[in-house]
């Protein structure tokens, strides 16, 4: 049976969730190829839609545990910055409320540039509270790039109001810290508050990296935001070390005769 309509018209009508009369059962006995295909591409799509609900549905679990047991603000924490030769390591920690809209949420790491910063939109908008703490070179060269991540995020704890009953990590425990931890391996891709923090750690600290870009053009930070990747060894190699590079990693200082101890 031929539905009514050309396979481009019906694929409008798909696109917009309008099925015919008979649903898709009609639409697969359709003689006409496009339109069978055109039920197998809208049901990959559909599959798609419920699996990222899933997804989400799934993310809030943390949440909703601590929630079962009386906390009332949650907060995550993750970090940005812990591998790359220069700039600052940036901790950022997120209250999300209950009602949050966490479509398209999760690890940072999975999301193109103009997701994150459509979701950073979201999150300075709507979370309860949104806090940054970094960290610089000096202060990873002194004391190490774990211990600096430590007082990052305590810096962006500090931040916080209102103050959390109860923390969400990304597998670490912060030493010095009173509130209650759960550290969750894999958080960011597990809890939807830890993946807001990912979010504004990494937007965060991509946005002094791009400012640093400008003032150091040599070392292309804008590219690689200060990872160690062929083109930023290369400047290394011609240029030295700019005054944002941590002296105690290995690459930078190897290209300086410095031994490192703390950093990596």
């Amino acid at each position: 049976m031929k539905v009514k309509g050309t396979v481009r018209e019906i694929a409008e009508r798909l696109e917009r969730g309008e099925l015919p009369d008979g649903g898709l059962d009609i639409l697969k006995q359709d003689p006409r190829a496009g339109v069978r295909r055109l039920v197998q591409v809208y049901q990959r799509r559909e599959e798609r839609q419920r699996e990222e609900e899933r997804r989400i549905r799934q993310m809030w679990q943390f949440e909703r545990t601590y929630r079962g047991r009386g906390c009332r603000f949650i907060a995550g924490l993750d970090e940005a910055g812990r591998g790359p030769l220069a700039g600052p390591v940036v901790a950022a920690a997120v209250i999300l409320p209950e009602d949050f809209d966490a479509t398209g949420l999760n690890d940072s790491k999975k999301l193109t540039v103009e997701e994150r910063l459509t979701l950073r939109r979201r999150i300075q908008e709507k979370a309860l509270s949104v806090a940054v703490g970094m960290v610089d070179h000096h202060y990873i060269d002194k004391h190490n790039i774990l211990q600096a991540t430590y007082e990052a995020m305590r810096r962006a704890l500090a931040g916080l109001d209102p103050v959390p009953d109860q923390l969400l990590t990304d597998a670490v425990r912060i030493p010095g810290v009173s509130i209650p931890q759960e550290p969750i391996v894999k958080g960011d891709a597990l809890s939807h508050s830890i993946a807001a923090a990912s979010i504004v750690a990494k937007t965060e600290r991509d946005a002094w990296m791009l400012r640093e870009g400008a003032r150091y053009p040599e070392y292309g930070f804008e590219r690689h935001m200060g990872y160690g990747t062929p083109d930023h060894l290369t400047a290394l190699d011609r240029w030295g070390p700019c005054p944002i590079h941590r002296r105690s990693f290995a690459p930078v200082g190897e290209r300086i005769g410095v031994k490192p101890e703390g950093g990596r």
